[in-house]
């Protein structure tokens, strides 16, 4: 305690003497703030400010909330402020004082309907740094997608630092991280469930996204309860001008989006998508039921989601936002060879409802309120046995946040209250030897409280920093389980010119929800817990470091280096379930620690016909648990060391562009048997170490073709051809074992066979907007 104190003393300290050193600076020069907006009054994120003063240069980029600060000299300024998507705005300004001036540019699209949109001068990223990227699904629709559509979640797989998870999963992996470590939230929620079966469509409606940002360490202090990154996905917060209907219309599934404007100052969106592949999958599945390397019988799948928004703005200073999203799939398979029928059905659920106030231009406050569920049902038949689980996670929770400026310098803080209702899993097992009810995990119910605070202050023209802190208070409702947590966020900048950027940073943060795997494919039939007595939570330290270089003003270079450790991770070591009633869940659970380091390296072209960006990965994951691998350090499942994305596009003209994607990956590793031998005529396997072996190397090739009979702002008709692993490279999701035994001849022949799900797969859709 007394070791607390003294260092809660010296951050104090810290602290104080920053800010004297700030004011001191701040004296004979003036500080000059503000935000950027668009014609609709919403932030521009990444818009330059150039403040040009006798031929010397000045410049200041918007963060994510559109705030720019500056240090400048005492003296007249030719002002030019610029986005990839506006047009750009000059004028002249004596600055004798700190000044706060806000700006507001003017889209490009304001063309008549007519005009073709030309593509050769849009950006693929809004903001593309080291640790962060911002992106638009909408103009992502060249690099290739199964439905047409971009999918966010494997888009981020084409990035630096995120693992390609292979066929057949829809996880990501970010920097040497499990799955459940990182925080996908939608329209401020947290999302539990974001994958459709084995990972193959697209798991949120792009058409009703608005911006996607990644930021790979979580660095936002409101951001919390996850060790690893964190995506925020932005629904439409502007008031449709005009009645339009768009969508998707493909072989496999369809999606449409309608925008109403109920009046200048209320209207909604509402988007939809369902599948109809029972009718196309199963016959392809069919076909292969012969083949060696299928398992599949009779089999139907289908899934269908919807989304909903409501945009109310009742004066200029206010703003109220309704969100919904839901998604629910049903799968199917019966195989009478084995006499089993199982059904697994799985769904997501998620509400918020937002209300922004704007005090003054730089005073804002943002409260939201939100509801999110994920569960799946289980139910499994074979011959005269039945199998039933489901788990479930509830969160219901408050956000408050109030954006300010003291000194000119850019604050943000709030409150975050959070309730967790979690039931990891509930087995029902019949006519097996006797009926019985395995549940060893009953309903858990916990409590989170958090305070937060970000500034942003600058110290000179070219160095800045980006200093947070969250303060978390986790209380499991049988007070078992207690917990407050100190997590200091820090990013220090070096930005000399508008062409090169430096940063280093540190982030601590900590999981009191925790994902378990049980399946090595997107079957999802994994489970949260929650901290409890016997189940502690788990901790992170990472470090990062890295700049970003551009070249000829449209090539961009970024390179990173990180570090990061792990706490109490959590390992369960068998399947959906263990029917032994003997053990508790607690102690199924093991308990380990974790380390990644690696290098990060993206070369970007962002400006002309031909566009794109060659991504590699060079990194390792290990893990140390007590109970595993006899306590001996050993390779993450999701190890892998080198990851290469290759992503391009090309516009030949008005009709026709095209897109490709290129991705090598190190395979999987799994853990298989070193020998075999009989003692007492009896076949006996011997294990090596942990997770001793690895899939082969993963390779696959999208391309993607889009022809226009139209496109312009406000219409579009659009046919796009995609195929999925073009050149039908075999990508093995597992390998089983195949064992002969010849117990006269003392002899046992192993032949590993490796399994895949799928091949080439071909879709046609068209894009339709009127």
């Amino acid at each position: 305690m007394v070791f607390k104190l003294s260092l809660l003393k010296t951050k104090l300290l810290f602290y104080f003497i920053f800010f004297v050193h700030l004011h001191t600076y701040s004296q004979s020069n003036a500080i000059v703030s503000g935000f950027l907006y668009d014609q609709n009054n919403q932030p521009l994120s990444n818009g330059s400010l150039h403040f040009e003063h006798n031929g010397n240069y000045s410049i200041a980029v918007t963060d994510s909330l559109g705030f720019y600060s500056i240090s400048l000299s005492f003296d007249a300024y030719q002002i030019s402020i610029s986005h990839n998507e506006y047009r750009t705005q000059n004028l002249v300004r004596d600055i004798v004082k700190n000044t706060v001036l806000n700006f507001y540019l003017t889209s490009k699209s304001e063309e008549l309907n007519e005009v073709i949109i030309a593509t050769d001068t849009k950006r693929v990223f809004l903001d593309s740094n080291p640790n962060t990227i911002v992106f638009k699904p909408k103009g992502l629709k060249s690099v290739p997608s199964i439905m047409g559509t971009t999918d966010v979640l494997k888009f981020l797989q084409l990035t630096p630092g995120v693992q390609n998870s292979g066929d057949a999963n829809g996880y990501f992996y970010v920097r040497g991280s499990d799955p459940g470590h990182n925080l996908t939230l939608y329209s401020n929620t947290p999302v539990y469930g974001t994958a459709h079966l084995l990972g193959v469509f697209p798991f949120f409606n792009a058409n009703h996204i608005q911006k996607v940002q990644f930021d790979k360490t979580n660095s936002n202090p409101e951001n919390g309860g996850r060790l690893s990154s964190a995506v925020r996905i932005e629904t439409n917060e502007k008031i449709p001008e005009g009645l339009s209907v768009s969508g998707v219309a493909g072989i496999l599934a369809s999606q449409l989006t309608l925008a109403v404007p109920l009046s200048k100052k209320v209207g909604f969106y509402v988007s939809g998508r369902k599948t109809y592949i029972d009718e196309i999958i199963t016959p392809l599945f069919d076909s292969k039921k012969n083949a060696d390397n299928s398992d599949v019988k009779d089999l139907t799948y289908s899934f269908s989601d919807l989304n909903y928004t409501l945009i109310a703005n009742p004066n200029v200073k206010s703003q109220f936002v309704f969100d919904a999203f839901w998604s629910g799939d049903k799968l199917s398979i019966k195989d009478d060879d084995l006499s089993l029928n199982a059904k697994l059905y799985w769904d997501n659920l998620s509400v918020s409802s937002s209300w922004k106030y704007k005090f003054s231009s730089s005073v804002k406050m943002k409260n939201t309120v939100y509801l999110s569920r994920y569960g799946n049902d289980l139910s499994l038949n074979q011959a005269t046995a039945q199998i039933k689980g489901g788990s479930t996670i509830q969160d219901f929770g408050f956000l408050n946040s109030f954006q300010y400026a003291i000194a000119n310098i850019p604050f943000e803080s709030g409150f975050q209250y959070a309730t967790y209702t979690v039931q990891p899993q509930k087995i029902e097992v019949f006519n097996l030897s006797l009926d019985t009810d395995v549940n060893k995990s009953k309903v858990s119910k916990s409590q989170n409280a958090s305070l937060f605070t970000s500034a942003k202050p600058r110290f000179s023209k070219s160095l800045f920093a980006e200093i947070g802190l969250r303060l978390n208070y986790y209380l499991s409702n049988d007070k078992k389980a207690k917990y407050f947590h100190f997590e200091p966020r820090l990013q220090i900048n070096y930005v000399p010119d508008a062409d090169k950027s430096i940063y280093v940073s540190y982030t601590k943060q900590h999981q009191y929800l925790n994902l378990i795997t049980t399946s090595s494919v997107g079957i999802p039939t994994d489970f949260w817990v929650s901290s409890a007595e016997g189940i502690p939570d788990q901790s992170s330290n990472e470090f990062s470091m890295g700049g970003k270089y551009r070249v000829f003003s449209k090539y961009i270079i970024n390179s990173s280096i990180y570090y990061r450790t792990m706490n109490n991770l959590l390992e369960y070591p068998f399947g959906i379930t263990q029917f032994n009633e003997i053990s508790s869940f607690k102690e199924d659970i093991k308990t380990g620690s974790g380390q990644a380091y690696g290098l990060e390296w993206m070369f970007q072209k962002e400006i002309g016909k031909f566009k794109g960006w060659i991504s590699y990965t060079l990194s390792w994951s290990t893990r140390k648990f007590d109970e595993i691998n006899n306590g001996e350090t050993y390779f993450a499942k999701y190890d892998r060391r080198h990851n290469l994305a290759i992503v391009a596009t090309y516009a030949l003209n008005s009709k026709w562009d095209f897109g490709v994607t290129q991705m090598m990956s190190s395979g999987n590793r799994f853990t298989i048997p070193t020998s075999w031998y009989f003692i007492n005529n009896n076949p006996v396997k011997e294990y090596g170490a942990y997770n001793n072996a690895q899939l082969p190397t993963y390779v696959r090739t999208d391309f993607s073709v889009n022809y226009f009979f139209l496109k312009n702002s406000k219409k579009e008709s659009t046919l796009n051809f995609s195929v999925f692993n073009a050149f039908n490279v075999q990508n093995p999701i597992y390998v089983v074992l195949n064992v002969a035994i010849d117990k006269e001849k003392q002899k046992i022949e192993v032949k590993p066979e490796r399994k895949q799900l799928y091949s080439i797969l071909p879709s046609i859709s068209w894009r339709f907007k009127f």
